[in-house]
């Protein structure tokens, strides 16, 4: 027994080594521009944003608001005051819609991140994510705003106060990044552990035959468990990373980091409070359709 505790040990130690390795560089990289995006980039993104929302750009405002969506830092509870503001400002639902749904899905530090999992994975993701803003923008455009219907209800939400507040712009920075790094890295530890504990006991051929190439069950699959799997973008990109060394497909991967990160739990929690019931199933119906989509196109091409 004691034998077989000590090898365990040493086969878990040289996988989280190697692991940390190769992703650690990532993730700090990402705390450290994300935090330059939080700190001096926040404000000229939301101010660029609220500019677009209130010309009468049409359907071709929906670009620039997924595209800030995506540049713009904070999460989810972050994000909805500052769309209730937005929205206050005479800010359409499809614009807001837009802005939030890429939001949900990548920020700057998130990319940083999935530069671990090598080019391809990095365009699909900044691309479908991309895409899956406007999309909604579309559809909330298409079936609400024309018609006079109002998509989210903001009541009662207000914009909180920036924790970003010490005069020094060099102390604001640093102190941005600790909050990161207490945010983000237990669930960052926590991935690379479960990776490590995967590689030990997971046989390969295990992932290949369940999220295979051009495998339409796998990609429903990846899907699917995105919904409950999903922790947070850096805890997940270990485990992403060796299962598309195992044998996942480029679309299981892409509906995996659409569906994931769009229901996890505190993001769900939030878009619950704006929709409420029958618009938060609709939530749930677009995003599981458009990462099944993707998947399999993406498998496809």
């Amino acid at each position: 027994m004691l034998g077989w505790i000590q090898r365990e040990a040493v086969y878990l130690w040289y996988y989280l080594d190697i692991q940390f390795r190769q992703i650690a560089p990532y993730w700090l990289l990402g705390v450290v521009l994300g935090s330059a995006v939080s700190v001096f980039g926040k404000r000229y993104i939301h101010g660029a944003f609220a500019r677009i929302g209130q010309k009468k750009t049409g359907w071709l405002g929906l670009i620039p608001a997924s595209l800030l969506g995506i540049a713009s830092p904070l999460c989810m509870y972050g994000t909805i005051p500052i769309a209730a503001s937005f929205s206050e400002q005479g800010v359409r639902d499809d614009i807001l819609a837009a802005f939030m749904m890429s939001s949900i899905l990548l920020n700057p530090q998130l990319i940083f991140y999935s530069g671990a999992l090598g080019q391809t994975a990095l365009l699909i993701r900044c691309v479908s994510c991309f895409l899956c803003g406007c999309a909604a923008g579309g559809f909330i455009r298409l079936f609400y705003s024309s018609k006079g219907r109002t998509f989210f209800d903001f009541s009662g939400f207000r914009e909180g106060k920036s924790r970003d507040t010490d005069p020094n712009p060099v102390l604001r920075f640093l102190k941005n990044i600790g909050r990161n790094i207490r945010a983000t890295g237990p669930m960052f530890l926590l991935g690379i552990l479960l990776t490590a504990l995967y590689q030990i006991h997971v046989p390969a051929e295990f992932v290949s035959h369940l999220f295979g190439k051009n495998n339409g069950f796998g990609v429903l699959m990846a899907a699917t468990i995105g919904v409950p799997v999903y922790m947070c973008g850096g805890g997940t990109i270990p485990l992403l990373g060796e299962w598309l060394a195992d044998g996942m497909s480029m679309g299981s991967a892409a509906a995996f980091m659409l569906t994931g990160p769009a229901t996890k739990i505190t993001n769900l929690g939030a878009m619950k409070i704006v929709l409420g019931w029958k618009r938060f199933v609709l939530y749930l119906a677009f995003v599981m359709l458009f990462a099944l989509g993707t998947g399999l196109m993406v498998d496809l091409f």
